[in-house]
């Protein structure tokens, strides 16, 4: 019940007794969140890996982990306190400074992401910048940085293969996820990741009915981007050992994955944040904030930001026990000949129906738009055109994408097989002739 009618400012009071204004607003209550949000991100990194284990152990009809805890819930932590006593081994030959470091460069550069996400209205933002979209792209291409240099700096060919492979896949995979983003740019109109919230709560659309092909190219960039299956091509196990952290252990072989887990929060929240309208919900405001709860309107909206993270998180671990491994040939060509063509058809289709959205405003007394406040406002008549364009942009993509990738090498895979030959030789000879060996010598009559 206190949450119904507490006042949001009794922490303020409290802390108002011992610092100025001005210090509670921009040093006390930033360090007050960042130490919430990465506590958090902390803890779901240890749960996420024993998330993944039970989900697909249910998919394989099996238990999973059950011994530590009741239905093993505190495997997590057997887990943790088992790499914090492992020996923690550098090899002789590498560069031993940049070694140790590359691990938490991959670390900082997926908790500083947060900083700039908004979790929930009001005090569930840290900090709202108008090129937080941008923040966000720039930061995290730094992780590209740390998994090289964890390959190059353990001078083994098996991680330096690795880390080239991650680099290569991630840089290509950047490039569509960018692209993908400027659609939804078009309607909300501003890089804070506050303002497309306010723009698809102000719409009452979530964007992802305006664009559905957008959405599509970046949830599938971020898996790629994120390393995980079936686009794991940089720690393929039967291939590379183990890719760029071969030669990691204990801890530091752990901060890798902290950070594949806490990068996949990433991309889930932003993915949340631009297409699935953020902490946004129908009906949450009139329930809440317009009854005069304000703390119980920020708890729900926190709520239903962490339902959406949690249904894009669960969707990883269903791909990773789902699909095979992509050749690495296929991996690069699904970036470079699909996914960026593909989002650059959704930039145009997506200008040209704005373009028509504008045009039929006025138009024989339509009404297609109602504002421009908040990012690119539509009537009913405005949001049914968009998401028409929306839908048959999908179809349109489809077939200008198969026209133009009619003649590669893997689209036709059943012409493909066709032509495989095992024995390229003629009908009736072996495929390896049989060795000629030497006459033996005799020696008669000596």
């Amino acid at each position: 019940m206190f949450a119904y009618f507490a006042p949001p400012n009794f922490i303020d009071n409290l802390l108002l007794k011992f610092f100025e204004p001005e210090t509670v607003n921009f040093v006390v209550w930033p360090f007050i969140q960042i130490g919430a949000v990465v506590t958090a991100i902390a803890v779901y990194a240890l749960y996420a890996t024993y998330a993944e284990r039970k989900i697909s152990a249910f998919m394989q009809a099996r238990l999973g982990p059950m011994r530590v805890g009741k239905w093993g819930l505190l495997q997590p932590f057997a887990d943790a306190i088992k790499l914090l006593t492992k020996e923690d081994l550098t090899p002789d030959k590498a560069d031993p400074y940049t070694f140790k470091f590359a691990p938490f460069i991959s670390v900082a550069a997926a908790f500083i992401v947060f900083a700039v996400i908004p979790f929930a209205p009001d005090w569930g933002v840290i900090t709202d910048v108008n090129i937080g979209l941008l923040f966000i792209l720039s930061i995290s291409s730094v992780g590209v940085l740390a998994l090289i240099l964890a390959g190059w700096a353990s001078n083994s060919k098996y991680a330096l293969m690795g880390g080239l492979r991650s680099s290569a896949q991630m840089i290509s995979y950047e490039v569509a996820m960018g692209l993908s983003i400027v659609g939804a740019l078009m309607f909300a109109r501003t890089l804070s990741m506050s303002g497309f919230v306010a723009g698809q709560q102000s719409d009452a659309v979530w964007y992802i009915l305006y664009q559905p092909l957008g959405f599509l190219i970046f949830l599938v960039s971020g898996i790629a981007e994120n390393n995980r299956a079936p686009f794991d091509l940089p720690e393929a196990e039967s291939e590379l050992v183990a890719g760029f952290h071969t030669e990691y252990s204990g801890m530091r072989w752990s901060l890798f994955f902290m950070a594949e887990y806490a990068a996949m929060v990433v991309v889930s929240a932003v993915a949340t944040t631009l297409y699935l309208g953020g902490w946004y919900a129908p009906f949450v405001y009139r329930l809440t904030e317009a009854n005069g709860y304000h703390t119980l309107y920020v708890i729900v909206s926190l709520l239903v930001f962490i339902g959406k993270l949690t249904l894009l998180l669960y969707l990883y671990f269903w791909l990773r026990w789902t699909l095979p491994r992509f050749r690495y040939d296929q991996l690069m060509d699904i970036g470079w000949k699909w996914l960026i063509p593909t989002a650059l058809i959704n930039i145009v289709l997506t200008a040209i129906a704005v373009f028509t959205v504008q045009a039929l405003d006025g138009w024989k007394g339509m009404d297609t738009i109602e504002s421009t406040a908040q990012g690119l406002n539509l009537s009913a008549t405005g949001k049914a055109v968009m998401i028409g364009f929306g839908i048959a942009g999908i179809f349109i993509s489809a077939g200008l994408l198969s026209m133009i990738n009619s003649r590669s090498r893997d689209f036709n895979l059943k012409k493909q097989r066709r032509n495989i030959r095992l024995i390229n030789s003629p009908q009736g000879k072996p495929a390896v002739a049989p060795p000629v060996t030497a006459p033996v010598a005799t020696n008669e009559g000596g």
